[in-house]
């Protein structure tokens, strides 16, 4: 594979082949071309994609504006959709590789709550209806998509599986407001991400709802259960735009996070480059992971207020149905009988490690166990976290 500059990708470019494909030419409010902008140049300059990377970033550029012409589309057809309440979601806000996958996986058995499933993040039109919310078409392209990924890099089955009737993280919604972690995770953009830092999510989050408003309007409903660490570095808009969400934010040994964290940024972002980036992951996504705490901890001291759940990683693998039941507890909600034995089948039919054992260790990024935890000495001591023996 050889390395591309990806000279046409760029912002005229993958609109007008979004337009082509979805028939419309709204994209709703401009606030995404900023983020368009910053991120094919990014692209183009800093990522060093190889062909197979250049093709995938481009396609998913062009999906994620298709999907987003095909929502304001339908919005416009049937504008009552803007009427649909998404009351009280409940949105574990990482922190990353904390087990956020696995929560929002427990939280999609109980049939009490509506996840936001990864086929329907990027194909949302129309909106499934009850009968075909896991299964048609849609469902079956997307999972033969996944499937296409991970003949290409087999470790991506062991490190970050999703399937596409399963439950998936915002940042695909986010990410078609071009304000989001999720292009982060296909390629090493450091101007991307220093952009990022500093944009204002709120049409993201206003986008975020419309999309919600759209799949709800279906039929499929429920309580909401949502999550991504990128929310982490945008509690204030989300919290503008749900301002009755339900936080849960989980805990766990930071060497082991920032590990885990490269390990899987490296293996995604090696499917479409085959330069070495690993000095850049090792320091972008260990500043990302002090970003993201830095901000859980101004935003708890700007809103004393608001509750947060704190969850440990030890207990909800350790005690996955009490772990439920504490945050349903803090929500002012309860478990019924359905939604434990629904639970309870979930985690007797996926042991940890049945797609395979995700090793990683920080030395291989030039990052030490010892330093990680110093660095986050505070954090530690705040919530309590203790290193994980034999881990990072």
């Amino acid at each position: 594979m050889t390395s591309t500059q990806a000279p046409g990708l760029t912002p005229d470019a993958v609109m007008s082949a979004a337009v082509e494909a979805a028939g419309s030419d709204d994209f709703g409010p401009d606030d995404f071309l900023e983020g368009l902008a910053v991120l094919c140049a990014s692209a183009g300059e800093q990522a060093r994609l190889n062909d197979i990377g250049r093709f995938a970033l481009e396609q998913n550029i062009i999906g994620g504006l298709v999907n987003r012409l095909r929502i304001h589309q339908w919005h416009n057809q049937h504008p009552t959709t803007g009427d649909e309440p998404i009351d009280a979601p409940l949105v574990v806000i990482g922190l990353f590789r904390a087990g956020t996958t696995f929560l929002s996986q427990l939280l999609d058995q109980d049939p009490a709550n509506r996840a936001l499933l990864r086929w329907e993040a990027g194909d949302s039109v129309p909106p499934p209806s009850p009968e075909s919310y896991r299964v048609g078409p849609r469902v079956d392209a997307a999972n033969e998509a996944i499937d296409m990924l991970e003949s290409l890099n087999p470790q991506m089955k062991v490190v970050h599986h999703e399937d596409a009737e399963g439950p998936t993280e915002c940042i695909t919604l986010l990410g078609q407001d071009f304000k989001s972690l999720a292009w982060e995770a296909m390629a090493n953009v450091p101007d991307y991400s220093q952009w990022l830092h500093t944009a204002d999510y709120g049409s993201a989050y206003a986008y975020h709802r419309r999309v919600l408003q759209v799949l709800q309007s279906g039929g499929r409903r429920g309580v909401w259960t949502l999550k991504s660490p990128n929310h982490a570095i945008a509690l204030p808009a989300l919290t503008a735009e749900y301002p009755d969400a339900k936080l849960v934010l989980l805990h766990r040994d930071p060497a082991v996070l920032c590990a885990s964290a490269c390990s899987l940024i490296s293996t995604l972002t090696g499917t479409f480059s085959d330069a070495n980036h690993t000095a850049y992951i090792a320091e972008h996504w260990t500043n990302l992971l002090a970003t993201s705490i830095d901000r859980i901890e101004a935003f708890r001291r700007a809103h004393p207020e608001r509750e947060i759940v704190d969850v440990h990683y030890a207990d909800l693998v350790g005690d996955p149905i009490g772990t439920v039941e504490k945050i349903y507890t803090a929500c002012g909600r309860d478990l019924d009988e359905q939604g434990r034995a629904a639970i309870t089948a979930c985690v007797t039919a996926n042991p940890k490690g049945r797609f395979g054992t995700h090793g990683y260790r920080l030395e291989d990024y030039g990052l030490h166990a010892d330093e990680i935890r110093e660095r986050f000495a505070d954090y530690n001591v705040r919530y309590d976290v203790s290193p994980e023996a034999g881990r990072a």
